[in-house]
């Protein structure tokens, strides 16, 4: 550090996340404000005090474009959802709608079919 102490030493919360993010604890740094974080010119300061605003600084752009990617990651995922939604929506409009089931033979034409297929069958068999 300097002799002469900067105005920005005595921020203590620019150091707590600076301290946080040197031992790797981004939880803790986002807790203790990263990402409103905003060290302002760090021109003028003690070299202790650059380190710590460019610590920060690298850090809050890094959690700022990875919420950037995470937010249109989301974005791309409703947007292909809608798609699906939308395509199942005209199949299901395009699709003929058959209500009325096909007649089923009676009981006795089923029957008779049955007795037939089973003379077929039995025919085939002996050759």
């Amino acid at each position: 550090m300097s002799a002469v102490a900067c105005p920005a030493c005595e921020d203590a919360t620019l150091r707590a996340i600076a301290d946080a993010l040197e031992i790797g604890d981004l939880d803790r740094a986002m807790t203790l404000g990263l990402l409103d974080a905003h060290p302002g010119n760090i021109a003028g300061r003690c070299d202790a005090c650059i380190a710590c605003a460019r610590i920060v600084i690298a850090a809050r752009a890094e959690r700022l474009r990875a919420l950037a990617a995470r937010e249109r990651y989301r974005a791309r995922q409703d947007r292909l959802a809608e798609r699906a939604a939308a395509r199942a929506r005209k199949r299901e409009a395009a699709a003929p709608r058959t209500s009325i089931a096909a007649p089923s033979l009676p009981a006795a034409a089923a029957a008779a079919l049955a007795r037939a297929k089973a003379r077929v069958a039995a025919k085939r068999l002996p050759e």
